[in-house]
């Protein structure tokens, strides 16, 4: 996804909240109008942050938040469990809830209300318009034997490995995989984040190769590039991954809420919709 004028102003006004220096932000302002048709922002970010650390040393912090987001969902975890084992469809189910889990973001959000959080599991569902892309998951995890999640948040990702739990089960022979962040990148999961959280006891963890809160490809080592190219079946987490990974012409499916005007607009969606898209190959 190109980036527009409205999500550049975004993107700036964030880093001014961060950080008001005059010099930090002109070297933003630099990178923002050198970007090109292809940058997407977490590539602009990521080169925000380049620019904060060589001026002030690491950036922002978000250890304590991410450890207490991965630790209160881990206590919840047998709850969550046993809610979706109850349902009709526990692959549903725990895709469902996997994708509200993608509420806890620090780098679309200012802040997480936990009132907010808790009350998208009131009733999540997926729509009628989004039938179709889960029939198609479903066929596709039937006939296929690799399964790459492409990884978003802390907090989110305990979610996710129930949802690749209950994928085994009904697909035994499913090998897994999960790409996460390759370095501290505001809440975002990196391998240590997965093993902490148990990622590692079902999936193989693999990562994007550098602290960036998307998936861009020639970014990434020869194996993570592997592991997208040859994955019969790739589910990818979030905003940023959308906006990294989708119009390349690769099939992917898509799971994310829509927390931004950028993403509203496109889906014209409320705030908050979740969104399960499937994006084919292009001939």
């Amino acid at each position: 996804m190109r980036v527009p004028e409205s999500c550049a102003k975004c993107l700036f006004d964030r880093q001014k909240r961060r950080c008001p220096d005059e010099e930090y932000l002109r070297e933003v302002r630099a990178i923002i109008d050198a970007r090109s048709e292809n940058d997407v922002s977490p590539l602009l970010v990521y080169r925000f942050n380049l620019a904060y650390e060589r001026r002030f040393g690491e950036g922002d912090g978000y250890a304590l938040v991410k450890r207490r987001y991965n630790d209160r969902m881990l206590g919840m975890e047998d709850r969550f469990r046993e809610s979706i084992e109850k349902s009709a469809d526990p692959v549903r189910t725990a895709l469902v809830y996997a994708r509200v889990g993608n509420y806890i973001d620090y780098g679309a959000m200012d802040t997480v209300d936990e009132g907010t959080f808790f009350g998208l599991f009131d009733g999540a569902a997926l729509r009628g318009d989004e039938e179709a892309a889960y029939a198609h998951l479903i066929r596709d995890c039937q006939n296929g034997s690799r399964f790459l999640l492409v990884a978003d948040n802390c907090g989110e990702i305990v979610l996710d490995r129930l949802f690749l739990e209950q994928l085994k089960k009904r697909f035994p022979r499913l090998m897994m995989q999960v790409l996460v962040r390759g370095g501290e990148v505001l809440n975002d999961v990196t391998e240590k984040d997965a093993v902490y959280t148990g990622m590692d006891r079902i999936a193989e963890i693999v990562t994007n190769g550098a602290a960036i809160a998307g998936t861009v490809y020639d970014m990434l080592p020869e194996g993570s590039k592997k592991a997208l190219d040859e994955a019969d079946v790739v589910l990818a987490k979030g905003q940023g991954n959308y906006e990294s990974l989708s119009g390349q012409g690769r099939h992917i499916y898509y799971s994310f809420l829509c927390k931004c005007d950028l993403f509203t607009r496109r889906f014209d969606v409320p705030p908050l919709t979740g969104m399960f898209i499937e994006e084919q190959c292009s001939e």
